[in-house]
């Protein structure tokens, strides 16, 4: 009786004042001689209502917030994306495509309104093999600068933009046929996320130099010299080039043919005209990843939407 009493006091606890534990009371007092067994499986039946631990809640959600905050970033780039291509490509232009994660958008949406039809007679001039790709994929007529030297609008996203509208781009490898286009367009329409948006460009993210493989070790030490470099730390890049971690054993390759070297700043570089200038003069340099005075508007998304800096 004593052992029914102590199995019915450790049931019933988790339940005090509910009504099935007044209910089930009611029952186990008209008769305490109660078998083992069945006290038993009354336990194991009460542990089953008993909530979950609050541990095993958290580490059931947790992935699911993290994939819901995955999904979100993708859907702020899709969103300034489309905006760009809704705001700025008409029928009849000349259109740029950019590189990379945010361009990508562009690009799709350029394809879906000219399967649509609401957007006719579109050339597009690609900035990448990969962006030629997805273009081609999307059934976008494309043509090059050699018959096209003119663009109408060239859409493409940054790794940082500062106040003044100056761009570091390049984290992909494309920065030459990047610029190459892109100077050349009548308005160049940046799209980013509120990450990239920063007071001084450098620290942030390394500045891409592309050169020849010719000597490029001599290069190297010639940017690094210059006065307006002064303090950077240039790392050759290695394995893919389509991004500025070393993820491979052999030098990185662009779609030129070239090498890329990363500068590393641990401070903001105080005049990023004047170190275009000065990269752009150093022979083997092809071109580097300071877009300076070409941006045309900024479409920024954000916590709190969408905005446009010009």
């Amino acid at each position: 009786k004593a052992e029914a009493e102590e199995a019915v006091a450790s049931v019933f606890i988790p339940f005090s004042g509910s009504i099935t534990s007044r209910l089930l009371s009611v029952n186990f007092s008209a008769s305490m001689r109660i078998p083992s067994l069945a006290t038993v499986c009354l336990a194991s039946s009460a542990s089953a209502f008993s909530p979950a631990p609050l541990r095993t809640r958290i580490q059931r959600h947790t992935p699911l917030k993290m994939a819901e905050a995955a999904l979100s970033q993708d859907e702020l780039k899709k969103q300034v994306g489309y905006k760009a291509v809704d705001d700025y490509v008409k029928s009849g232009m000349v259109v740029g495509l950019g590189t990379g994660s945010t361009a990508y958008f562009a690009v799709e949406r350029v394809g879906e309104k000219l399967k649509s039809g609401e957007l006719k007679d579109i050339v597009a001039i690609p900035t990448s093999v990969r962006t030629k790709e997805q273009a081609e994929s999307l059934d976008i007529p494309l043509v090059t600068l050699d018959t096209h030297s003119k663009l109408d609008v060239a859409i493409d996203g940054a790794d940082e933009v500062d106040p003044d509208l100056n761009l570091v781009k390049g984290g992909g490898g494309a920065l030459l046929r990047e610029k190459m286009v892109e100077i050349c367009a009548d308005k160049f329409i940046v799209i980013v996320d509120e990450s990239k948006l920063c007071d001084g460009l450098g620290p942030g993210f390394p500045v891409p130099v592309e050169i020849t493989p010719f000597c490029h070790e001599h290069i190297i030490r010639t940017i690094a010299a210059l006065p307006s470099c002064e303090g950077c730390k240039p790392v050759l890049r290695m394995g893919s080039s389509q991004n500025n971690q070393i993820d491979g054993d052999e030098i990185a390759i662009t779609d030129n043919g070239n090498y890329i070297v990363d500068l590393h700043f641990k401070e903001a570089i105080k005049d990023a005209p004047k170190m275009a200038e000065e990269l752009k003069n150093v022979c083997g340099v092809v071109d580097h990843g300071l877009f300076c005075g070409m941006t045309t508007a900024v479409i920024i998304a954000g916590s709190d939407g969408i905005s446009v800096k010009e």
